[in-house]
This record gives structure tokens, sequence and C-alpha cells, in this order.
């Protein structure tokens, strides 16, 4: 009889189990051995973090003449961080000067312009010319969205392809912010006052000019139109001194209404306020006819799903626990014949925000013999990383067809 160990039938049993079937998979998918039982708890770093996965198309084509033209394809990118650690870089520049000696970084004071200003003093700048002491302090500053930086190494960084039929419901809707902003004549005669007040100079000295410049147009300027005893009594409004000595809550455009008949105007205007990131909503019915499309459908759920999930730090044994890494993101694109697509619009990078399953969506539950519901719904919802601009529809990546 042959020599079987004395647990052979604990381990048949692991061999025969769902777990050892994921395990498999996982294995495959992450470049690792094969799962063994005596290496079945064991906890296996991933040799590669972006190993390229087959890809995966639904439905299959039984033939050439089965191949649809138009396919969304929807490939998954693995998500690093800016290098700078923010995206962003700020550089002072005119601000400092180095002790070559020391290597001690300092401010550079108004004592030494004037050092600099008669030759007495020598500082260069960043880029090592030799300043005047004339030069004004200032800023440099540098900014890579995520889009440009992961499309920049998509090749690099992707992880699989999936590729799926057009969705019916095909839309895109592009939107910017743009709100109310009031501001009265007064209002704009103080700012035009701070900001003669304040001109060129910078210093406090400036500030407590500007302040008085302000104070002087709210309690002693003349304002047409009013008669003049009614002057005082919206001055004193404007100023808060009426309203703060009585305690009141009643406000300046108030006292100037019941002083006399009038208010100040706000002139009314829609200003710009800001970008908004686009979301797209996209359905997807499944229909498996083999049980090797089947198996596509359950791969392609499957690896969505991991993908859109936060990594709780299982590829570094020593943060596990302490940081949570952020989802794989997702480029889309639109294909015709393999190509761009000549009209539908282009994509930025996204994040996949959402995704449900409706198992019965044939109304029923019913499945094939392996298990597999004979109708599924797929529902995901994209979100850009970055917002659209102007400059974006120059680009190549806005494709032949109506940009983004």
């Amino acid at each position: 009889m042959p020599d079987y160990p004395a647990d052979y039938k604990t381990q048949e049993s692991y061999y025969a189990s769902q777990e050892y079937k994921d395990a498999v998979e996982q294995a495959l998918e992450t470049g690792n051995e094969l799962p063994t039982y005596a290496t079945r708890d064991r906890k296996i770093t991933s040799r590669t973090r972006n190993k390229k996965l087959p890809p995966l198309s639904y439905p299959l084509a039984t033939g050439p003449s089965q191949r649809t033209g138009d396919r969304l394809v929807i490939k998954c990118l693995k998500f690093e961080p800016p290098e700078d650690g923010a995206g962003a870089t700020v550089t002072p520049v005119n601000m400092f000067k180095k002790n070559d000696k020391t290597n001690k970084v300092t401010v550079i004071s108004a004592n030494d312009k004037e050092l600099m200003k008669k030759g007495e003093l020598k500082i260069k700048n960043e880029k090592g010319e030799l300043m005047t002491g004339n030069e004004r302090p200032g800023i440099e500053f540098k900014v890579t969205d995520a889009n440009s930086r992961l499309s920049k190494d998509a090749n690099r960084l992707m992880k699989y392809l999936i590729e799926l039929p057009i969705p019916q419901d095909l839309t895109d809707s592009n939107s910017v912010t743009w709100g109310e902003d009031r501001a009265n004549a007064l209002e704009l005669g103080a700012l035009a006052v701070a900001q003669k007040a304040m001109g060129s100079n910078i210093g406090e000295g400036a500030v407590n000019l500007a302040q008085a410049a302000v104070t002087a147009l709210n309690t002693g300027i003349d304002i047409p139109g009013l008669k003049p005893e009614t002057q005082g009594a919206v001055r004193a409004a404007l100023s808060g001194a009426a309203i703060g000595a009585l305690g009141s809550n009643v406000s300046p455009q108030s006292v100037i209404s019941r002083s006399t008949g009038q208010i100040l105007n706000n002139n009314l205007e829609l200003l710009f306020k800001g970008v908004n990131l686009r979301t797209f909503p996209y359905a997807i019915t499944f229909s498996p006819r083999s049980p090797k499309e089947a198996d596509i459908v359950r791969q392609i759920i499957r690896r969505l799903k991991a993908s859109m999930a936060p990594k709780a730090g299982e590829f570094n044994g020593t943060a596990a626990g302490i940081f949570i890494q952020s989802p794989d993101v997702f480029q889309l694109k639109f294909l015709k014949d393999d190509v761009d697509h000549p009209f539908l619009h282009s994509f930025k990078l996204c994040a996949l925000t959402g995704m449900a399953v409706n198992y019965t969506n044939a109304g029923t539950y019913s499945t094939y013999e392996d298990g597999t519901p004979v109708n599924i719904r797929m529902s995901l919802t994209f979100k850009e990383l970055n917002p659209i601009y102007h400059e974006d529809y120059q680009q190549v990546a806005a494709g032949p067809g109506v940009g983004y």
C-alpha cells in the first residue's frame, strides 16, 4: 500500500477547498509560487508590484466576424504618489543667502541689500547669479497633476487591461462653478484707498497707513446724493459706531434705507469661482454564453472590486495597520477598430469611486449548472483625478473627436 502521511485526509480536503483555489489564482496574478499545504498559512509578499495580468475581453469572439469595432477599454494603473511629496514645488527666490564656510542659510536683510548696492557685499541667488541688491523677493511655483504624472508612466504602472462593449447610456457632462458676488461703492473705494496706501512698500507702516485711510473713508468723506443732515448718520452706520453704541444688530444697509430711502448699489455680478471634476456612471450587462465566458465575467468583476479597494499595507509588513495605501486608478478609452474613436470624448485618469453588481438582472434568481447567474448588471462610477482646462484641448491626449 502507498505510504500516505498521517494527515493526508486533511491535505486532501485542503487541496479540494475554495481556499486553495483562491490562493492559486492569487499566486498566478502576483507571480508567486503556487501554494502547498505546508505553506498555506504563510504570508507571501509579491515579488513584483506591477506584474501585468493577461487582458480580459467580453464577450469572447468565436470568430473574426463577431469582433465588434467599438469598445470601452479600461486600463488599470498602480497609483504612485509624487516624488516631491505633494505634486507641487514652491521655491523662494532672492530671499535667502548661504554662508559657504558654515553652510548656514539666513534671510537677506535690508542692510545686506544696501551693502550689495554699494558693492561691499557679494551674494549669489539660487541660480548662482551675482545679485545687485535691487532684486525683489519672489517665488517660483511648479505643479504636476496626477493625470500628467501617471499617464507618462502608464506602461510601467499598468496592471491589467479590460475590454468591454460600449455602454448604452453614454454621456459626458462638463461644468464649472460660477457664483454671485457683491461689492458696493464704499467697499470698492476702501479697497482702492488701501491699495494706493500700500503702494510698492511692504511693512507695518504701510499697513497702518492703509487702515487709517480706510477709517477716513468710512467716517470723514462726503457721500454724494445725501442731504447734509443725513451724512453723519450714514457715516456712523458704515463705521459701526452708532450700531456698536446701541448694541443692536441693525445692519448699515437698513440704517441707510431708513435715513434716505436708498440702499447702496451692490454691483451684483456673476464671477467665476472654480472648476469641477467630471463623473462617469456606466452600466455593463453580462450574459455569459459558455463556461469560459462566465469565468471571464467573474475575473472582470473580481479584478475591478480588488483594484478599487484601498490597500492595508500588504506589501510592507512593517507599516501594515498604520497606513492605508491608495487604490489603483484607471485609464479609460473608447476604441473603434482598435484605434482611438474618431468622435467620442476622451478621459483623464479616473478613480473607480463606486461599483454595484446585480446578480439577478433577469428579474429572478437563475443560474447555470456551475452557479453563474444567467444575467448580471455591473454599474461602475468613475471620477476624473483632475479637472479639464482650456489648454487640454490642444494636447494630443484630447484625441481626434470632441475632446474631453
